[in-house]
C-alpha cells in the first residue's frame, strides 16, 4: 500500500509539475494535440471516449492550460446561437434579410449542449453553473432602417422552428422589462428595436477546457498532457508518421521528440506557423491577418445584477465579426460583472503571450502577395482598425453610453481581451480573400490537421471536431462502435433540428435539465423520453436507436461546415 502510495504521489506532481512523462523518447503514439484550448480538449474528449486504447499527448507552451483564447476573459464568453448576432444575417442590397447562416450555427451549438451534458452525466463535468448559465441573448437597434432591419431578420428566421421562441419588440417598456439599464436614461424620442431568445447561454470556456483537460489527465492512463512545453517543429517521417519536437520551456528549452500518427494543431493564433512548419502544400494558401481586442468591464455588484442579457447591435460598417458591440451579462471568476465592447487594436501578435515578430515570422514567398492584395481590397477594415486604434477614453465611453445611457465612468475599467487571426486565403478567381470564421485544414492523407481562424469557435468546438473526425478518421467513424457512442452522447447525431420543432423542443429540455439552465422545461409529452436519455448516455439503457420524431421523414448530417 506504501508503494502504490508513493507511486501515485510521484504521478500526480509529475503531472501538476506540467511534465508527464507518459511515453518514452522517440516512442510512437496515437495522437498529438497541440495548444492546450477548447479545441484540443474537445477532441481528446472525444478519442478517449471513441478510442480508449489510442495514446495522446497534448502539448501546452503556457504553464496552465486554457490561458489563451479560451480564457474567459480572452473572449465574449457567448453560446454562439446565431439568436443575437446580426452579422450572421447581411441585408441584401434588394433590402432582404438573408437567415440562411444561422440555423447551422444554432444546430451546431445544439451539439455543444449535448456534448457538455454526456460529459456531466458521465462525470467527466462537474458544476454546469461554473461554465454554462442561462441568460438572453438580444438584438438591439435604433433608428428607422435598422428597426426595419431587425424587424426583417426576425420575421425571416421566424419561418424556422428553431427559434419559434423568438421574442421582438418596439415598445420601450418591453424592452425595459428585458434590459432596464439600456433603456434608463435615454431619449423618449428615439425609437429602439429588441428581439429576445430566453434560452441564450452565457459561458465559460476556460473553465470547460480545463474540466475537460483535468478529466483526462486523471482517469486515462493513455492520456498525457505537458505543459510548459512548446512545440517547435513538425517534419514527416518515411512511415507516414510525424516527428514532434518540442521544448521543455521550465528546463532549460531541452529539446524532446515523439512520433505521432496523427497530430492536430489547435493553438490558436499559432496554428498558421505550426502548419507552415509541417510543410504540408495545403497550408501554402494562407496566411493570417491578427486582430486584438479590449472590452470595458464593470464589476459592480450594484450594476452588474441589474443586467442579465447579451445585447447584440449592429456592427460598424467594414469591421470584422468579432467587433460587433454587445453589452454583456458576465459571470468570471465566480463574481457577475458586466462587459461592453470589442473595441478592436492591432498588434503583430498572434497570441496575447506570443511575440511581436509573429506576423512577419509567417510570412512566405506564397503568401506575402496574398496578405498585400487583401489589404487593398479591404480597404474599410484598414480604415477601421485605424479608427479604433485612434480612439480615446471618451471616444470608448461615449460608445458605452449609446447601450447604457447612465453609465458613469468611475466605475468601468478597460481591458485587454485575447487576439485572434483572421483567415487569408488564396482564391483562383480574387487572387486572396479574407475570410471570417473557422476553418479546418487536413493534409491529403488525414494524418496533419488544423484549425484556423475565430469567431464562432468555442461555441461550435464538439461540432467542428465532429467534422474534423469525418475527414481523419473516417474508417472508424463509420464502425459501429463510434456511431453507437456518439449516438449516446448526441442524441440529435445524424439528424436535423430544423424543421423539427417537437424534437428541438426535445433536446433543448434535455440540455437544459443536466446543464440545469431553466431555458426549456420538459411536458408531459416529452419527460419520460428525457429520462431515458439521460440513462442511455450513463450507459444504463441499452441500444443504438437514435432519437425521432415519428413524422420527420428525413435525416441529414448534423455536421456542417460552421
Amino acid at each position: 500500500m506504501k508503494k502504490k502510495l508513493t507511486a501515485a504521489l510521484c504521478l500526480n506532481l509529475c503531472v501538476f509539475s506540467g511534465y508527464a512523462m507518459a511515453t518514452e523518447e522517440g516512442e510512437t503514439i496515437d495522437v498529438a494535440l497541440i495548444g492546450g484550448g477548447i479545441m484540443s480538449a474537445t477532441l481528446g474528449t472525444y478519442l478517449e471516449a471513441l478510442q480508449p486504447d489510442w495514446k495522446v499527448n497534448l502539448y501546452e507552451r503556457l504553464d496552465h492550460v486554457a490561458e489563451e483564447s479560451s480564457n474567459g476573459w480572452n473572449n465574449a464568453g457567448t453560446g454562439h446561437s446565431a439568436f443575437a448576432e446580426m452579422n450572421y444575417t447581411p441585408q441584401r442590397d434588394d433590402g432582404s434579410v438573408d437567415v440562411s447562416r444561422p440555423p447551422k450555427i444554432t444546430e451546431a451549438f445544439e451539439i455543444t449542449r449535448q456534448f457538455l451534458s454526456y460529459q456531466v452525466l458521465n462525470g467527466v463535468m462537474h458544476d454546469p453553473g461554473s461554465f454554462l448559465n442561462n441568460t438572453p441573448h438580444m438584438s438591439f437597434v435604433w433608428g428607422d432602417d435598422h428597426i426595419d432591419f431587425l424587424r426583417k431578420r426576425y420575421e425571416g428566421m421566424q419561418q424556422s422552428s428553431l427559434y419559434k421562441a423568438m421574442e421582438y419588440s418596439e415598445d420601450p417598456e418591453v424592452i425595459r422589462e428585458w434590459a432596464p439599464l439600456m433603456m434608463e436614461g435615454r431619449d423618449p424620442s428615439q425609437k429602439v428595436a429588441a428581439t429576445r431568445m430566453e434560452a441564450g447561454t452565457d459561458a465559460e470556456w476556460g473553465e470547460v477546457t480545463r474540466q475537460l483537460i483535468s478529466a483526462l489527465s486523471d482517469k486515462h492512463d493513455n492520456f498525457s498532457l505537458s505543459t510548459g512545453s512548446e512545440v517547435r517543429d513538425l517534419e514527416r517521417n518515411d512511415d507516414g508518421s510525424w516527428k514532434v519536437t518540442w521544448a521543455d520551456l521550465n528546463d532549460n528549452n531541452e529539446e524532446h521528440s515523439i512520433n505521432a500518427r496523427h497530430v492536430f494543431i489547435g493553438a490558436g493564433g499559432a496554428a498558421l506557423p505550426l502548419l507552415q512548419k509541417s510543410g504540408i502544400p495545403e497550408g501554402n494558401i494562407y496566411a493570417g491577418f491578427p486582430v486584438g481586442g479590449q472590452f470595458l468591464v464593470t464589476s459592480n455588484p450594484e450594476i452588474a445584477h441589474r443586467h442579465h442579457a447579451k445585447a447584440y447591435g449592429l456592427a460598424a460598417s467594414g469591421s470584422p465579426p468579432m467587433s460587433v458591440p454587445h453589452l454583456d451579462s458576465r459571470k468570471l471568476d465566480g463574481q457577475q460583472r458586466i462587459l461592453f465592447g470589442p473595441f478592436a487594436n492591432f498588434s503583430t501578435k498572434f497570441l496575447k503571450d506570443g511575440s511581436w515578430t509573429d506576423l512577419f515570422g509567417s510570412m512566405t514567398t506564397s503568401n506575402t502577395l496574398p496578405m498585400m492584395k487583401v489589404g487593398l481590397d479591404n480597404f474599410s477594415l484598414v480604415k477601421y482598425l485605424v479608427g479604433q486604434v485612434m480612439l480615446s477614453e471618451d471616444d470608448r465611453f461615449e460608445a458605452l453610453k449609446a447601450y447604457y445611457p447612465e453609465a458613469k465612468r468611475e466605475d468601468w475599467t478597460l481591458i485587454n481581451a485575447g487576439q485572434r487571426v483572421q483567415i487569408i486565403k488564396k482564391d483562383p478567381e480574387k487572387g486572396s480573400v479574407l475570410q471570417f470564421g473557422t476553418e479546418v485544414v487536413t493534409s491529403q492523407d488525414g494524418t496533419m490537421s488544423a484549425l484556423l481562424g475565430a469567431s464562432p469557435g468555442a461555441s461550435t468546438a464538439p461540432t467542428i471536431m465532429l467534422g474534423l473526425m469525418e475527414r481523419v478518421f473516417p474508417e472508424q467513424l463509420a464502425s459501429d462502435q463510434w456511431q453507437g457512442t456518439l449516438k449516446r452522447m448526441i442524441p440529435s447525431y445524424g439528424q436535423k433540428l430544423d424543421g423539427n420543432e417537437q424534437l428541438t423542443n426535445e433536446i433543448r429540455a434535455y440540455t437544459s435539465s443536466v446543464l440545469e439552465l431553466g431555458d426549456t422545461q420538459p411536458t408531459a409529452e416529452n419527460a419520460e423520453r428525457i429520462e431515458a436519455l439521460k440513462a442511455r448516455a450513463r450507459g444504463q439503457e441499452q441500444g443504438d436507436e437514435q432519437v425521432d420524431d415519428a413524422d420527420s421523414e428525413q435525416a441529414t448530417e448534423t455536421v456542417e461546415n460552421v
